[in-house]
C-alpha cells in the first residue's frame, strides 16, 4: 500500500474506550490476532447492522437507479483489473466510527460506495452463550466473539468485486436472520469495527487504515445516553459494564492497534481537516486506477475471423425482408415494432436451441411411448440491458413460461466514452441458472461485456451465458468472444463497420428511439443504454 502524506504515523491521544452490552466469556486461541492477547473480557452491542450503498441516486415506486455510474472495473480481456479500494475504520465503541465513514462518503461523492458494519459479523451463540447474553455476562467486544473467516471471506470477494451475501444479525436474539442482504458493485468499502485492526489476514485487504480516537469521557457519556434512551437500560448497569469488560477490552485489544493506522483522526466526525485529507487520498488512488476499456476495444481484433461461439440466423428470404423494413428510415413506427418482434421471436426461440436438453420418455394419449426432448438445467432466466434489451422480454415470455426476468442499466458517459453500470436487479440464486442477455444492438461490444462481467460477478457460469441481439457489429462480436470465450452469441445479422461515433454502418438507427418513439441526442451511439422511459 501507497504510504500516505501527513497524517502517517501521526497519533494523538490516547483513548480508554467503551464497549457496549454483554458479558462474560469467548476464550480461545487467538493465534490469527496482530496484537498480542490474552483473555479479555469485554461485551458489545449495537442496535443495527449496517451495509448500505450511499451515492447519488434516483427513487420511483419500483427501482433505484445511480445518477452516476460506476466505470468498468475490468479490462478488454474481460478480466478484473481494478479491485475496489477499501477503508478500515478502527476505533473504540461510541468513538464515532460510522460519523466519520457518513463524512468520509459525503466527501468523497463517488458513486458505489458500500458501508461494511463489523457488527453483521458477529458469531452466531450457543444455548449456553444465549443464556449468558440475557444476563447480559456474554462478552461481545472478545476478537472470539466475531466470525473473522467469514468475514474475511466476504471483504476479500467484496474487493475482487464479486456480489456477496451479507448476515444480518439480530441484537435482540442474538442469531443471524433468515434473509441476508446481497451487496454488489463497491467502487469503494468504508469497513468499520471495534476490531477492525485485530486479524492478520483482514489486514492485508485494508488499503487504508484509520483509528478514529475520541476521547474516553465522551464516549462513555455516548454510551450512557444510548443505552439508557435507546434501550432502556439502568444507569448502574451501563456504568458496571463499562467497568468490567468496555474499558479492560479497549485497553486489551483497541488501543493497541492504533500503532498499525495510517491515520489517526482525533475527535471523531468532528475532524473535516483530517476527513479533507483522507478524501483527497482516496481521490488520488481511484484516479490511478482509471480504465480505457472501449477505446481498447476499438482497436483490437481487427481483420479476424468471426468466432465459432456466434451463430447468425438463416438469412432467408423472409429474415431478409424484415431487416429491409427496420432499417429503412422511412419504415413507421408502427411498422418497426411489428417486424422488430417477429425478429425477436425467431431470435429467441433460435437461442434456446443452444440451451442442454436430455432425452425425455412421454406417453401419447394413444398409449405409445414417445422418445423426445427436455431442458437439462435447473432455470432459464433472462437478464436485459436497458432500454433497448427490454424490448426483448415479451419475445422470451412467449416461449419460456415463468422465466425470470433481470434488469441491467448501462449508460455511456459523455465525458470519458466509456460505459457504466447505474442499475442492476437480478433474481435470487441466478448463479444455477442458464441467463439468456438481451441486447437489441451491439456496436463495439463495451456494454455487453459490462454485462456479462456483472453475471460473472454474480457467479453465473460463463458457458451459461447466451447473448442475444438483432443486430451486431465485427468489432462487437470480437469484443465478446475474445474477453468470454464461452459466452454464445446469437443475432440475427452481422454489419461489417463501426464508424468514429460507434454507430454500427449500414445500421438500424438508435434501436430505442425508433422502437419507444423518442429523440436520439446527437452524439448517441449503438452501446447506450439511453434513460429509461419509465
Amino acid at each position: 500500500m501507497n504510504s500516505l502524506p501527513a497524517f502517517s504515523g501521526a497519533r494523538i491521544s490516547g483513548c480508554w474506550t467503551l464497549r457496549s452490552d454483554g458479558s462474560g466469556g469467548c476464550e480461545g486461541s487467538l493465534d490469527r490476532l496482530l496484537p498480542s492477547v490474552s483473555t479479555g473480557l469485554t461485551p458489545r452491542k449495537r442496535t443495527t447492522s449496517q451495509c448500505k450503498s450511499e451515492p447519488p441516486l434516483l427513487r420511483t415506486s419500483k427501482r433505484t437507479i445511480y445518477t452516476a455510474g460506476r466505470p468498468p472495473w475490468y479490462n478488454e480481456h474481460g478480466a478484473q483489473s481494478k479491485e475496489a479500494f477499501v477503508i478500515g475504520l478502527c476505533g473504540g465503541s461510541a468513538s464515532g466510527k460510522t460519523t466519520v465513514a457518513r463524512k468520509i462518503i459525503e466527501a468523497l461523492d463517488v458513486p458505489w460506495v458500500v458501508l461494511l458494519s463489523m457488527d453483521s459479523f458477529y458469531k452466531v451463540l450457543s444455548s449456553e452463550e444465549q443464556t449468558l447474553a440475557a444476563s447480559n455476562d456474554y462478552n461481545f467486544d472478545h476478537p472470539d466473539a466475531f466470525d473473522f473467516d467469514l468475514l474475511t471471506h466476504t471483504l476479500r470477494k467484496l474487493k475482487q468485486g464479486k456480489s456477496v451475501k451479507i448476515p444480518v444479525y439480530d441484537f435482540t436474539t442474538h442469531g443471524r436472520q433468515k434473509e441476508w442482504k446481497t451487496v454488489y458493485g463497491a467502487s469503494v468499502i468504508i469497513f468499520e469495527g471495534i476490531m477492525a485492526f485485530a486479524d492478520k489476514e483482514l489486514l492485508k485487504l485494508l488499503d487504508m487504515k484509520i483509528f478514529v480516537d475520541t476521547d474516553s469521557d465522551i464516549r462513555l457519556v455516548r454510551r450512557l445516553r444510548r443505552d439508557i434512551t435507546e434501550r432502556g437500560r439502568e444507569i448502574e448497569g451501563v456504568i458496571k459494564q463499562y467497568n468490567k469488560f468496555v474499558k479492560p477490552a479497549f485497553e486489551q485489544y483497541i488501543e493497541p492497534t492504533m500503532r498499525l493506522a495510517d491515520i489517526v483522526v482525533p475527535r471523531g466526525g468532528g475532524n473535516m481537516v483530517a476527513i479533507d485529507l483522507i478524501v483527497q487520498h482516496v481521490h488520488s488512488q481511484l484516479e490511478e486506477r482509471e480504465l480505457s476499456v472501449r477505446a481498447a476495444l476499438a482497436s483490437a481484433h481487427q481483420a479476424q475471423p468471426l468466432p465459432q461461439t456466434l451463430s447468425v440466423l438463416e438469412s432467408t428470404p423472409q429474415v431478409k425482408g424484415m431487416h429491409t423494413i427496420i432499417r429503412n428510415k422511412e419504415t413507421s413506427r408502427d411498422e418497426f415494432i411489428f417486424y422488430s418482434k417477429r425478429l425477436m421471436r425467431l431470435l429467441i426461440e433460435r437461442a434456446l436451441s443452444f440451451l442442454p436438453s436430455q432425452v425425455h420418455v412421454v406417453q401419447t394419449p394413444q398409449g405409445e411411448d414417445y422418445e423426445g426432448r427436455a431442458f437439462h438445467g435447473k432455470r432459464i432466466t433472462g437478464v436485459s440491458i436497458l432500454r433497448a434489451g427490454e424490448t426483448m422480454e415479451p419475445a422470451l415470455r412467449a416461449v419460456c413460461k415463468d422465466v425470470r426476468i433481470g434488469k441491467i442499466l448501462i449508460q455511456t458517459n459523455q465525458d470519458t466514452g466509456e460505459p457504466e453500470l447505474h442499475y442492476l436487479r437480478l433474481p435470487k440464486d441466478i448463479s444455477e441458472d442458464h441467463v439468456i442477455l438481451m441486447d437489441c444492438t451491439v456496436s463495439t461490444g463495451a456494454a455487453a461485456m459490462m454485462a456479462v462481467r456483472v453475471l460473472l460477478d454474480h457467479d453465473v457460469q460463463e458457458e451459461k451465458i447466451l447473448l442475444v441481439s438483432l443486430l451486431m457489429a465485427e468489432m462487437g462480436v470480437h469484443s465478446v468472444a475474445y474477453a468470454f470465450p464461452q459466452v454464445k452469441i446469437i443475432t440475427t445479422a452481422v454489419d461489417k463497420k463501426v464508424n468514429d461515433l460507434f454507430h454500427i454502418i449500414p445500421g438500424i438507427g438508435n434501436f430505442g428511439d425508433r422502437y419507444f418513439g423518442t429523440d436520439a441526442p446527437p452524439d448517441w451511439s449503438d452501446d447506450d443504454m439511453d434513460e429509461p422511459s419509465y
